[in-house]
């Protein structure tokens, strides 16, 4: 899989809209497209609409302006204000969509550094060598510059040329005179939550790596089962080697959990099985997955549930393209903004507040994406009127049952006095 944002938390589902068949990926697309606001967290370009002693303000589109000021502000070296002209463009980062004054709170040297992680995490995807250079050192290996980020490469993970020229005693008589000089990297984690990045000069320096993979690209199957090795870790996923050749596991293959990093589960050195489910022989990527090899819970779970069934669920989230509501456990199942009234709906809103318990109607279960769709038009519907009498001639024939048991139970006898 690619470098795409899973859709995370419990398990979410989607249901039927007449005569469309979006999936629900394209619906939340669609939906993110339309959010013109600033969010918290994300990155814009902007142009810079005036430059004043104590803040500096930028125009970021959809009517609104934000402003660099404070503390942030007084991080900028001269050099740096000074490159800044009125009418360039600028990448901010969002710290607050409003302030108590009302203002968007806008970061250059956050925009900076998210830009740099997310450059990092591309070059481990893409299995970059990164020419650059050693900055310092610690007692434990050398710190080399990666574009605005630091790198630490762990003595293990230096070339054995390198190595041998560190003699001493102390960290200072073993590193320090190689600080200035060249370096070739790949990157072999990156953890952007602790901003830990760590370097590898021995995996830049296998000269045969790429023949390598043209060799085992060849001889993989897709569907097969191989042994292998993590050989790095990502906020996207784990690097595994198989036979030579390192395939990604993407973060949604990882496990049937969620996950919101590899480390959880995986560390580098460890053996693991996976299962080959696609080859980019074009690209040179191997897709792998240890997940596959696992048992579905969501699928015994969803077992109980049947399409026409009635059930109460509880509403958890309102989206402009319906609700969500929560079966039992983590199954989550999507009413669309269409089969929620038979009158026209223009937000849920209207309909249903967050905490609302109701009784809905499964309309439609894709066990293979995970997803379950409702109605709540649909309950009364008589279209379901044989299904509801069959589920409810169930329910007495289960009573009645239950009842003629309690009445084989011999009563206790009297004790005497």
């Amino acid at each position: 899989m690619d470098q795409n944002e899973a859709l995370s938390g419990a398990v979410s589902a989607q249901g039927d809209q007449p005569n469309n068949n979006q999936t629900m990926e394209s619906l939340l697309e669609s939906e993110s497209l339309s959010v013109e606001l600033p969010q918290a967290g994300e990155i814009r370009k902007g142009m810079i609409a005036s430059i004043g002693s104590n803040q500096i303000l930028i125009s970021i589109g959809a009517k609104s302006e934000g402003v660099v000021a404070g503390r942030e502000l007084e991080q900028l070296t001269e050099e740096e204000r000074a490159e800044l002209k009125v009418g360039q463009e600028v990448n901010v980062y969002v710290v607050n969509p409003e302030d108590q004054n009302g203002n968007v709170v806008l970061s250059f040297k956050r925009a900076q550094e998210q830009m740099s992680w997310e450059n990092v995490e591309k070059m481990i995807a893409d299995e970059t060598v990164i020419d650059t250079k050693i900055i310092g050192f610690n007692k434990g290996g050398l710190i080399v510059a990666v574009g605005n980020l630091r790198g630490f490469v762990p003595s293990s993970q230096i070339s054995a040329t390198r190595r041998t020229q560190s003699t001493g005693d102390t960290p200072e008589q073993r590193w320090q005179k190689m600080v200035g000089q060249p370096i070739s990297v790949k990157i072999i984690e990156v953890d952007r939550e602790r901003r830990r990045l760590i370097l590898s000069e021995r995996a830049a320096n296998t000269e045969s790596r790429s023949s390598m993979k043209d060799r085992v690209i060849g001889e993989l199957e897709e569907g097969k089962t191989y042994s292998g090795r993590v050989t790095s870790l990502a906020d996207f996923g784990a690097f595994v080697n198989v036979n030579g050749a390192d395939g990604l596991v993407h973060l949604s293959e990882l496990s049937w959990d969620h996950l919101t990093h590899p480390k959880e589960i995986l560390e580098i050195g460890q053996e693991v099985q996976v299962k080959v489910i696609n080859i980019d022989r074009d690209k040179k990527r191997i897709g792998l997955s240890i997940r596959a090899l696992q048992d579905d819970p969501w699928k015994s779970r969803v077992e109980k549930f049947s399409v026409g069934q009635l059930v109460e669920g509880v509403i958890t989230r309102l989206t402009k393209f319906g609700a969500f509501a929560r079966l039992e456990g983590d199954i989550e199942g999507l009413i669309h903004i269409s089969e929620l009234s038979e009158n026209r709906v223009e937000h849920p809103k209207e309909v249903l507040k967050e905490g609302d318990v109701k009784t809905l109607r499964v309309i439609r279960i894709d066990s293979d994406q995970h997803r379950v769709g409702l109605s709540l038009r649909k309950v009364d519907s008589a279209a379901f009127a044989d299904k509801d009498f069959k589920m409810l001639t169930q329910g007495f024939s289960d009573n009645e049952q239950d009842e003629e048991t309690k009445e084989e139970e011999p009563k206790e006898e009297p004790k005497e006095e």
